[in-house]
């Protein structure tokens, strides 16, 4: 049965996290009709949201008064628990009955908790990383991989329909769609790895590495990673689309459940080694595709100049 409070009373909508996913998604909603605010850190966010509509609050909590859907686009578990539970009681101002729409990345148990402790004070708390990039985001067309009771999905409907592609149902409990993620996670990040180490390859086998993008997106050895990051390398541009710190990350979490689960995980393993070296580099909030330029260091070999940041 629908939610009748959205029968006499406009939705009101809340994007926490205005970075390049999160405003993509908070614009795609004004688009959509539905009255949004949302916070961020980052002056410049705030006022994109403003010029596209939104209402730009002076803090999370003021951005989330009586709001009934609010999705929190930021990096990690911490980071979605301290908006929820933290000092400004962000969950404590919503609409009772509202819907929470956890978007970052994080380990399966750590969704089962945060749901556990949204649906304590009488909140739907829907487990929904997403995946697809900025450009995706601006046009509404991310995919979710998304979790929770059926009343968690019809409740942050009126949102997804304006901010995804595709979403998938992938159970009835909180953690289903964290462990999607973190199984695409580790295919990006050996995808990443994988790429840079293919291109600094070509590059030792003094290949003109233009020409290498265009035969192997061409050809079988292709992949979204190699296709999407490696014009990055060649135009010597490292500002951070998705940071190492990233995979970092990630691939760290995909390590720790493989060593809960006792499985041996060597090719993401070995990932993980690469973006760690990446980071112990220097490069920690580049671009991940400035694992190629690690190899670069350590090999010796020149790829184009990279760009004053």
């Amino acid at each position: 049965m629908g939610d009748t409070r959205t029968q006499t009373t406009p939705l009101k909508a809340t994007v926490i996290g205005l970075g390049s996913m999160g405003l993509g998604m908070a614009q795609s909603i004004v688009r959509g009709g539905i009255p949004i605010s949302g916070f961020d850190l980052n002056p410049k966010s705030l006022s994109a949201l403003a010029q596209s509509g939104g209402t730009a609050a002076i803090s999370a909590h003021d951005a989330a008064i009586d709001s009934d859907i609010l999705a929190t686009v930021v990096v990690n578990a911490a980071q979605t628990r301290a908006v929820l539970f933290g000092k400004e009681s962000v969950a404590q101002a919503m609409k009772p009955g509202g819907v929470i729409i956890s978007c970052a990345t994080m380990a399966p148990s750590d969704a089962k908790q945060l749901a556990r402790d949204a649906e304590a004070l009488g909140l739907l708390y829907l487990d929904a990383p997403m995946s697809g990039g900025a450009a995706k985001a601006s046009a509404g067309q991310l995919t979710f991989m998304a979790s929770g009771s059926a009343q968690a999905f019809e409740r942050a409907k009126p949102v997804l329909d304006l901010v995804a592609g595709k979403v998938y149902n992938l159970g009835d409990a909180a953690g289903d769609g964290a462990s999607f993620k973190m199984v695409n996670q580790l295919l990006a990040g050996v995808h990443i790895a994988a790429a840079c180490e293919a291109v600094a390859f070509a590059a030792r086998l003094g290949l003109n590495l233009n020409k290498v993008y265009e035969v192997i997106t061409a050809s079988a050895g292709n992949s979204w990673m190699f296709e999407n990051r490696v014009p990055h390398i060649l135009e010597g541009d490292y500002s951070p689309r998705s940071a190492i710190s990233i995979f970092t990350k990630d691939l760290g979490i995909v390590s720790d459940m493989a060593r809960q689960e006792k499985f041996p995980l060597q090719i993401s393993s070995t990932a993980l080694q690469m973006f760690l070296m990446t980071a112990a580099a220097g490069m920690d909030g580049d671009d991940d595709a400035s694992v190629a330029r690690m190899i670069a260091q350590i090999t010796g070999i020149e790829l184009p100049p990279a760009k004053a940041s």
